[in-house]
Formats: structure tokens, C-alpha cells, sequence
């Protein structure tokens, strides 16, 4: 199987898209447009600076847009993915499952492994 494209144009993108903040943001929002707040309230582990860059990458590469209800008072701001953004739902969600059917295998890897360098040590 070849790399389409060029490896110099896809890692940066590979390194947005294989961003654990990314993949939560991106299948937070798969269900539907969300609040700033909303968003910081389901992914608890996230920090609002990280939360802010993150969405701000999100945007700047068309993934993600937002929209600002200035007519509200105080305005708010909703995001929602774009047509791109969407397209990423199917793979995330495959390695999500993936990785949930996986666990138990790897955990046990990286346990045996630990072992065998705790030992050589």
C-alpha cells in the first residue's frame, strides 16, 4: 500500500488528526453543534487553553467551524464540524472501536514487555 501524497504535506496533518484532544473534540461534536462550555464539560480532562487551541487548529484547517450569536446576551458561540470535519467521523470512530477491542491485547503487551525490560535492568 503507498502513501498518497507527499509525507512532508500529510504529517502535519497525521499529527492534527492523531491528537487526543482532536479526536475527542471532533467525536464530541459528531453528535451536533455544542457550546464552548458544553464541550469543556464533556471532555473533563481538558484544560480551557487547551480546549481553545485546540478548536482554533480545528477551524484554521476547515474541520470546524463557529458561529457567534452576538444578538444574544452575553453573544455566544456555538461550533459545529464542517463537511470535512464530518468526513473524519467514520475513521475516528474505526480506530475508537479498534482500540476498544484491542485493550485488553495490548495492555497485556506492554505488561509483558515491562516485565521482560524490568528483569534485563
Amino acid at each position: 500500500m503507498s502513501v498518497p501524497g507527499d509525507c512532508g504535506r500529510i504529517s502535519p496533518i497525521l499529527s492534527t488528526v492523531g491528537n487526543k484532544w482532536t479526536v475527542l473534540v471532533i467525536l464530541i461534536l459528531s453528535e451536533g453543534p455544542k457550546r464552548y462550555n458544553q464541550m469543556r464539560r464533556e471532555i473533563e480532562s481538558i484544560s480551557q487553553r487547551m480546549l481553545t487551541v485546540t478548536l482554533r487548529g480545528l477551524e484554521r484547517d476547515g474541520l470546524v467551524s463557529r458561529k457567534v450569536y452576538a444578538d444574544k446576551t452575553p453573544p455566544q458561540v456555538e461550533y459545529r464540524l464542517t463537511e470535512l470535519g464530518e468526513s473524519l467521523i467514520a475513521p475516528l470512530f474505526g480506530i475508537c472501536h479498534w482500540s476498544a477491542v484491542n485493550a485488553d491485547r495490548i495492555e497485556g503487551n506492554q505488561a509483558a514487555y515491562d516485565a521482560e525490560q524490568a528483569e534485563t535492568a
